[in-house]
């Protein structure tokens, strides 16, 4: 898929938490390209004395009628503060599409999406197309508490929506591995996204459960075209596998997180 290097105008900025923005970009070229849910992008930064390589942020949702692209942005570093400070009408330098994102059987699935803080990201763009492409979708979101809960009337355009909160002040108390529906439903593939031991915790049950399921790593992510290698991971034969390029997704089986 060739990537591209996009002069995207900011559309809108909203602050959907204490840390969390979604910024929406639109391409006045009408030239957005095809996409693939999982995929990422490269923004560059522009401004900051301390920030000189892009960086790189989940595809949150592709809006092809309108001509924009969702990005939702933890603010944890000077490179996303300056990001977070963008001004409606202001240009933004983005490389994209980047990266392998999930993939999707052509027969009719129920599938499960589960994903934790940030990494709720790209499962909004991915319910839309598993169910335009008629699966049956369930989200399974997790968060620390009711504070972090967010898009919800987006993601319930696409499917179930199911919610843990540790503290128990929204949906059921726990983490996503503790919620009930485990007990209650069989589901033909699990797709997760999220901190790495909650990624590690979902694995464990889908390989209890027999269930195919695959993974977003969140590696830092430099370059975004295999160049810088910062983000290399081990697969379970030992090899060094190129997040960025290979990824972000892979399959549990491809991980050593089992054995």
């Amino acid at each position: 898929m060739k990537k591209q290097l996009k002069g995207l105008t900011v559309k809108s900025i909203e602050w959907l938490s204490e840390v969390h923005i979604l910024l929406k970009l639109h391409d006045e070229a009408n030239s957005m390209p095809e996409v693939v849910a999982g995929q990422f992008v490269e923004v560059k930064v522009e401004n900051s004395q301390k920030t000189f390589l892009r960086r790189p942020i989940s595809i949150n949702f592709v809006d092809y009628k309108e001509n924009d692209l969702w990005l939702l942005v933890a603010v944890v570093g000077d490179g996303t503060k300056h990001i977070s400070e963008l001004k409606v009408g202001e240009k933004v330098n983005v490389m994209m599409p980047l990266g392998n994102g999930f993939p999707i059987s052509n027969s009719t699935e129920e599938c499960l999406l589960v994903g934790g803080g940030v990494g709720i990201a790209p499962l909004l763009y991915l319910g839309k197309v598993l169910k335009d492409k008629g699966h049956k979708v369930t989200y399974l979101l997790g968060s620390r508490n009711a504070k972090g809960v967010m898009m919800m009337d987006e993601f319930k355009k696409y499917g179930d929506v199911l919610l843990t909160t540790e503290d128990g002040s929204l949906g059921e108390k726990g983490f996503v591995t503790n919620h009930s529906i485990w007990n209650n439903k069989k589901f033909s593939k699990i797709y997760v996204c999220g901190p790495t031991p909650m990624m590690k915790a979902v694995a464990k049950v889908a390989t209890e459960k027999n269930t195919e399921c695959y993974v977003s790593l969140e590696n830092k992510m430099a370059c975004g075209l295999g160049a810088c290698l910062c983000c290399v991971t081990e697969d379970k034969n030992g090899h060094n596998r190129c997040v960025c390029t290979e990824g972000p997704v892979f399959n549990i089986n491809e991980l050593p997180w089992q054995i």
